[in-house]
């Protein structure tokens, strides 16, 4: 065993008993004993905007003797080498540094879910390139491991206050990203921190990959309980085994059961067979899915819709059919999308929407950075500030060979 791996399997026998507070420390002391100096771990806010420095600091006191000492700035992702590795999910070279070292900005990857990026300074050869991206990947892994037993980590991405409707829809959402040699799923929401009644949701089981997408009626703390209860519900039924129909009734079932004020959800429901590319799906009175094939808007997925959720009408939808080709991106959203108006109350619109992600796509960016860009160019539309929850997830499949160069591509690793 060479000095690296040694590290990293110290590093990671030294994980067990270390906090997320002990994490920056820790890592750095390992990692500069093998010639990679001067770590530093900064995570992306949730409206991956700028990027914080974690600084081990958790209490008041400790805080406040950092910023006498001198706090590190947040640094922006648009227009910076660090925010370049975040947005590319590639490593970027920095300056030169003393004694013929050079500085290095890597992604900080959970899987294929960006969490920020980490600054090295090491020597400037590929064997060291690689063991910094070793011990990249391993900080994220403590990171994810570490983070929910810490309020420290929520606090960092946070640039301000969030309502307690946001709250829940942060703490049960699955991943933002998550790819195998199949496939890809992105997904982003807004408003960050005001989250109403928008969520989403998704899981593997064997061949099939479940997807949803939910609106509740408001935009209140009720709002998100309202969701929050059609996605318990959804997932309880889908690992039970219930096909597309028995998710829908088993939502249906436990909103009325529980909510008598005659709240309800929007959905699309949908399952995609990996192997074959065959996607199922059903509406609940929510917008259609759309398919991108080729790189041009090929069709939107019309089926005749039920009623939403939690109304107690008992009027099902129809579950429709979409054989999908190797490349094709699906794409489920709410309203809060293509409805958003400028302060000229013109709105996003659909058009619009999907023309965004097809330029982007030609530009040869990672699926979460389309969408990343794809969120800020509603917010820039709509001045700011949406009036509405705005939710995006993509789905996009690679074929029964698709493999690891299409997976790459769509990822950016």
């Amino acid at each position: 065993m060479d000095g690296g791996e040694r590290m990293l399997a110290d590093l990671l026998a030294a994980s067990h008993l270390t906090s997320l507070k002990q994490v920056p420390d820790v890592v750095a002391g390992h990692a500069a004993a093998v010639g990679l100096h001067d770590m530093r771990i900064y995570m992306v806010d949730l409206q991956q905007g700028v990027l914080r420095l974690l600084t081990g600091r958790e209490t008041d006191r400790e805080i406040a003797e950092g910023a006498a000492e001198g706090a590190v700035p947040d640094i922006r992702v648009d227009g910076t080498l660090a925010g370049r590795a975040f947005q590319s999910v590639v490593p970027v070279r920095g300056g030169d540094a003393a004694d013929g070292l050079c500085h290095w900005w890597l992604p900080l990857l959970d899987g294929t879910e960006r969490l920020g990026v980490v600054r090295l300074t090491m020597a400037d050869d590929a064997a060291a390139l690689r063991l910094a991206e070793s011990l990249a990947a391993l900080t994220a892994l403590m990171i994810v491991s570490k983070g929910p037993s810490s309020d420290s980590l929520a606090r960092l991405v946070r640039t301000r206050h969030m309502t307690v409707s946001a709250e829940m829809q942060w703490r049960l959402l699955p991943p933002m990203t998550f790819a195998n040699n199949e496939m890809v799923i992105a997904a982003a929401l807004e408003p960050a921190y005001k989250l109403g009644g928008d969520t989403f949701d998704y899981g593997l089981y064997g061949e099939i990959v479940h997807l949803g997408v939910f609106d509740a009626m408001g935009h209140d703390t009720a709002a998100g309980l309202t969701s929050n209860l059609a996605v318990a519900a959804y997932r309880n039924n889908r690992v039970e085994g219930g096909d597309l129909l028995e998710n829908g009734r088993a939502i249906e079932e436990a909103l009325v059961e529980q909510d008598s004020s005659g709240r309800f959800v929007t959905a699309v429901l949908a399952s995609l067979h990996l192997s074959t590319g065959m996607l199922a799906w059903a509406s609940y009175g929510h917008p259609p899915p759309i398919v991108i094939r080729g790189g041009r808007w090929v069709t939107t997925l019309e089926c005749a819709p039920g009623v939403p959720l939690g109304t107690g009408l008992d009027l099902p939808p129809r579950v429709c059919e979409e054989q999908l080709q190797p490349g094709d991106r699906v794409i489920l959203y709410t309203d809060g999308v293509v409805e958003a108006r400028d302060p000229s109350k013109r709105e996003f619109g659909i058009a619009r929407f999907v023309d965004f992600i097809v330029r982007h796509d030609a530009a040869g960016l990672p699926v979460p950075e389309t969408l990343r860009r794809l969120i800020r160019g509603i917010l820039e539309h709509h001045a700011g500030r949406l009036d509405d929850d705005a939710t995006v997830l993509l789905l996009e499949w690679y074929g029964p060979s698709g493999g690891e160069r299409a997976a790459k591509r769509s990822t950016g690793l």
